[in-house]
C-alpha cells in the first residue's frame, strides 16, 4: 500500500498534525528531524511553518524543496489515542 498524507495541520513548534490515506491521522513532531543541508533551515520556525501539502507528491514539503516520505512521516507519528 502506498501512503499519501492527505490533511495537513500545523500546530506548535515543529508538530504537525497529518492525515494519512488510510484515514488516520497522527500527530508528527520534525524537531529532531531538521539536520542537513535541506533541513537545517528549517529549524527557523518563521521557515517551518512555511510546510504545504504538495498534490503531486502527496507529502508535505517547504519552499526550499525540502520534503518527508509520507511512510517515514506515519512511523514517526504518534496516534491521537496514544498523544496524552
Amino acid at each position: 500500500m502506498f501512503l499519501h498524507v492527505t490533511r495537513l495541520e500545523l500546530l506548535q513548534d515543529y508538530k504537525l498534525r497529518l492525515t494519512f490515506s488510510d484515514q488516520v491521522t497522527k500527530e508528527v513532531d520534525l524537531e529532531s528531524e531538521l539536520y542537513g543541508e535541506i533541513f537545517a533551515p528549517l529549524q527557523d520556525p518563521a521557515q517551518f511553518r512555511q510546510v504545504f501539502l504538495n498534490s503531486e507528491t502527496n507529502t508535505i514539503e517547504w519552499p526550499n524543496g525540502a520534503d518527508f516520505a509520507p511512510e517515514f512521516l506515519y512511523d514517526i507519528g504518534q496516534p491521537l489515542s496514544q498523544i496524552a
